[in-house]
């Protein structure tokens, strides 16, 4: 199927609908059970999925971090490239991942909408007639 701004977000089917829900699932089910039957072992156990929730959302951010600055560093090189000169300062990361959607013909026009009009990520991606897919985020 082609991306476009409608079918652009992805699951990671095995992280979104099954590891979170059953993290969330351990969570509830062991305070309910510590608060039932209070016990060093019951609360261990609410602590575990607590620390296993915040290690699951941490190795989450840490590699969309990671995915954001190699983003960051292929749109400014093609900005570099296409403009021949450094990529405005004014854009947030969120505009930058936004543009990375836009063909190169409308790309450095959608730049400078984006810095003029203030637009948000979602009125770049909107504006983009003739889409590029990235298929590697998550």
């Amino acid at each position: 199927m082609t991306q476009n701004y409608l079918n652009h977000k992805r699951f990671h089917k095995t992280f979104h609908f099954i590891t979170m829900p059953i993290i969330l699932i351990g969570i509830i089910t062991s305070i309910v059970t510590f608060f039932q039957n209070p016990s060093m072992i019951t609360g261990l156990l609410a602590v575990a999925f607590i620390l296993i929730l915040f290690a699951t959302y941490f190795a989450r951010t840490y590699a969309l971090k990671a995915q954001d600055r190699a983003a960051r560093a292929e749109e400014k090189l093609r900005y570099f490239i296409m403009a021949g000169k450094s990529f405005p300062n004014e854009m947030t990361m969120s505009q930058i991942l936004a543009l990375r959607f836009a063909s190169d013909e409308e790309y450095l026009l959608l730049v400078q909408r984006a810095i003029t009009e203030k637009l948000s990520a979602d009125d770049i991606k909107k504006s983009v007639k003739n889409w590029r897919a990235d298929n590697h985020r998550i």
